[in-house]
């Protein structure tokens, strides 16, 4: 279980130091870029094995960590684009509720994950109150026309979770998990660069020194968040615990969602309507199901 509380501190820590790029007006992109090349060399140097190349050429898992390091890009810049069509509160809910295909895809691979009458309200509660805790009424409409753009984020942020399920499930044991993360990190860095050659804009902001210290600093966030999350789900897997994937995968966006929400208003002092409080709560009790699913 301190695996998922590590894991849950690290992938808030994520929205804290986003929250102070954005206030402090410091472009992310080049941020990211570099947190990615941070996660990637933290997780080789604290691999056992050390680095060695025919070992990651020959690994099972190389093909998914590709997938999924090109696709932390993609999400990036979906999750930006979604923001300014469709608004901050209904990108953030179609991220959120993706957490749904990673519980369900663990119940479909995993023998041992079942589906409980009161998992199934866990479930429920669950997505119910992370819509109501990150819910901000917007004024005017959505345009049609662009609606397609959170459901695309939906869909692709549930895939990049099932897929760290799939590899944990199929290939990533408790030894390899450092060295899965950080080929899947120098994975997601490379793509960067690649973006990075449509961006010239972006090429200077390199030679600042807080760019670089806030990329280290989301890079050792960022690995600890995918690294303890694989962790967690290896755990359950070896020691017989009664705890299941889909379980994990549940209290660890409650979690991130709820915790988020109460720094918010702690340190950045913003405010909670109602509904949000009501979202707070029914997290807790989703939370609380999930014990007894």
């Amino acid at each position: 279980m301190h695996f998922l509380i590590l894991c849950i501190l690290s992938s808030t820590s994520i929205f804290v130091i986003f929250k102070f790029l954005d206030r402090q007006g410091i472009p992310s992109f080049p941020v990211i870029v570099l947190n990615y090349l941070t996660a990637s060399i933290l997780g080789f140097v604290i691999n056992p094995g050390g680095i060695k190349f025919h070992v990651i050429k020959e690994a099972q898992w190389l093909p998914i960590s590709t997938i999924i390091g090109i696709l932390f890009i993609i999400m990036f810049f979906l999750i930006a684009f979604s923001s300014r069509k469709t608004g901050i509160s209904i990108t953030t809910v179609a991220s959120k509720m993706s957490v749904i295909f990673p519980i369900l895809f663990s119940l479909l691979i995993d023998t041992s994950d079942q589906l409980t009458p009161v998992k199934t309200v866990a479930i429920f509660t669950a997505l119910t109150g992370v819509a109501f805790t990150v819910f901000k009424p917007k004024k005017g409409f959505i345009d049609p026309s662009v609606i397609y753009i959170p459901l695309i984020l939906f869909f692709g942020m549930g895939v990049v979770d099932s897929l760290v399920k799939f590899a944990q499930y199929k290939f990533v044991g408790e030894s390899d998990t450092a060295l899965f993360s950080a080929v899947l990190f120098l994975n997601a860095f490379l793509s960067g660069l690649i973006v990075l050659l449509f961006f010239p804009k972006y090429h200077r902001n390199f030679s600042k020194p807080n760019i670089w210290a806030w990329g280290v600093l989301l890079g050792a966030v960022n690995f600890g968040s995918i690294f303890f999350l694989v962790r967690a789900l290896n755990f359950i897997s070896s020691s017989g615990s009664k705890i299941d994937s889909s379980i994990i995968f549940g209290v660890n966006n409650i979690g991130v969602v709820a915790l988020s929400v109460l720094l918010g208003l702690l340190i950045f002092r913003e405010k909670l309507r109602v509904i949000n409080w009501l979202g707070i709560l029914l997290s807790a009790v989703a939370l609380f199901l999930f014990t007894l699913g």
